[in-house]
């Protein structure tokens, strides 16, 4: 098969400390390090209510990153379709199509990116996987040209054919994949359990299948320095499963013992799909991934509490690859 493309995936994550406008800056410095490393695309992933993340209005940094590369593809990791009308994606989608013709696409997930309280607070709709589909649908409709004069129009938007891609961890996202033809992103990154299943299923069914997976990387000079920085990631997890979210903290030793057996299990069995090492080691070890799934493309999530740590990662990586 032949080696797949390598994409970022980022959540603009506050290190303590850090402002939200810090944070964006070092995002935007990653995305212009992934562009010289030679990556694919970067996408931001939508999240709401966390004070941890700045990653909430998903369009806008697109723009914004956009504005400041000049090749690399830039999407969402995904917009979540039940917070929003498909009609004001298309148009937001299509402005920034306008602005960066050929190097905006999108991702598209039914998860809330948030809370129950706050998903309520942004009007969401429903999540039910026929609602989502029929409002995917409707948005490829407001992005396609088609004939005649449609009553309501995407405007920017009609005739970009905006690129869109299916986001899930589960067989009904890679069930909706197929259905909607479009390629499949796995979110194995944080929840790997169906994986394997869920993508024989989207290729079983797809005319076209092209298969994205999202994989945990950090790179550094040694393999015992790469694992000592992926403790952040760790404390970060640990954060979501005990429900004390915070901002991302700075790496240590001694973190299994510290948070003991059952809320380490939990960690490591969802960020199964984690590698940390050289870029070499990595390297090697996102081929044997990718081989094992047939990937046609990785997107790789690096946390670090110093930004400069994460931006050597993906130069590393990408340097290698």
């Amino acid at each position: 098969m032949a080696k797949p493309r390598l994409s970022v995936l980022d959540l603009v994550a506050l290190s303590e400390g850090m402002t939200a406008g810090e944070a964006i800056a070092h995002s935007v410095e990653a995305a212009q390090i992934a562009e010289a490393s030679g990556y694919t695309r970067y996408w931001l992933a939508e999240h709401h209510n966390s004070e941890a993340l700045a990653s909430s209005a998903t369009t806008l940094l697109m723009g914004h990153i956009a504005g400041r590369t000049s090749s690399i593809r830039v999407g969402s990791g995904g917009i979540m379709l039940p917070n929003h009308s498909p009609l004001h994606v298309a148009e937001e989608l299509g402005t920034l199509d306008a602005m960066y013709p050929g190097r905006i696409e999108a991702g598209l997930g039914r998860a809330p990116g948030t809370d129950p309280a706050t998903a309520r607070e942004l009007g969401r709709g429903s999540a039910h996987v026929g609602d989502v589909t029929a409002s995917i649908s409707a948005l490829i409709r407001y992005l396609d040209d088609p004939e005649g004069r449609p009553t309501v129009i995407a405007h920017p938007g009609r005739g970009s054919k905006v690129p869109l891609y299916m986001l899930g961890s589960s067989i009904n996202g890679a069930a909706m994949a197929a259905e909607l033809g479009l390629p499949f992103a796995f979110a194995s990154h944080f929840a790997p359990f169906q994986m394997g299943p869920a993508i024989a299923s989207y290729r079983e069914r797809a005319e076209n299948p092209y298969v994205m997976a999202a994989a945990n990387v950090m790179v550094a000079d040694t393999e015992e320095e790469a694992r000592f920085q992926l403790s952040t990631l760790h404390r970060m997890f640990a954060g979501i499963v005990t429900n004390q979210r915070s901002a991302l903290a700075p790496p240590e030793h001694g973190l299994e013992e510290k948070l003991g057996p059952m809320v380490w299990k939990h960690i490591t069995d969802s960020l199964e799909i984690t590698f940390a090492g050289t870029a070499e080691q990595v390297a090697a070890d996102l081929e044997e991934f990718a081989q094992r799934y047939a990937l046609d493309e990785i997107i790789t999530v690096t946390y670090s509490f110093d930004p400069a740590v994460r931006k050597a990662s993906i130069e590393a990586l990408g340097r290698v690859w």
